[in-house]
């Protein structure tokens, strides 16, 4: 099940009804619509190989951006039961993707760390979506990234909590 709809139903609830809308910007929704789709696109096929999927790329994109995070913080970041996550690390872990770790201070804690060969498909995955933004950003104009990025940061619900994510670990 893809992570992202999973809260779907609950933003549903809370969602304006059209009708107080003046009108919907279609072309931007549709942008966004086509946007994401290639976005994901290339890591989606790249992750097919392996047999994974999007909550795959998610856990390897956070674990690469955090090494050594928490089974816990990694929950909190992607909102998703453990039932979900222990899934996805199961694949990866006996992948040889994932490695998990006893905490230096506390030895009940799961610190995720990348294998080599983790690293070599999160820093792919990354490059993918990297080329990809980076070419956008420069036709669009470097100096827009600070617009495109509050842009993409005020579509988040400002009631959804930031998650802790320590930096080191």
């Amino acid at each position: 099940m893809d992570i992202m709809a999973q809260s779907f139903p609950r933003k549903l609830a809370l969602a304006e009804p059209l009708a107080t809308i003046e009108e919907p910007d279609f072309e931007l929704i549709e942008l966004l619509f086509f946007a994401y789709r290639d976005f994901v696109g290339e890591p989606d096929r790249l992750l097919e190989k392996h047999g994974f999927g999007r909550a795959h790329h998610r856990v390897l994109h956070f674990v690469n951006r955090h090494e050594g995070l928490t089974v816990a913080e990694l929950l909190e970041i992607l909102e998703i039961t453990k039932q979900s996550l222990a899934r996805v690390l199961k694949d990866l872990v006996s992948g040889e993707f994932i490695e998990q770790r006893a905490g230096t201070e506390d030895r009940r804690q799961r610190r995720l760390h990348l294998t080599p060969r983790g690293k070599a498909l999160a820093e792919a995955l990354l490059g993918m979506q990297g080329r990809r933004i980076a070419r956008a950003i420069e036709k669009a104009d470097p100096a827009s990234r600070a617009v495109i990025a509050r842009f993409l940061s005020e579509l988040i619900d400002p009631e959804r909590p930031k998650p802790a994510v320590s930096e080191t670990p």
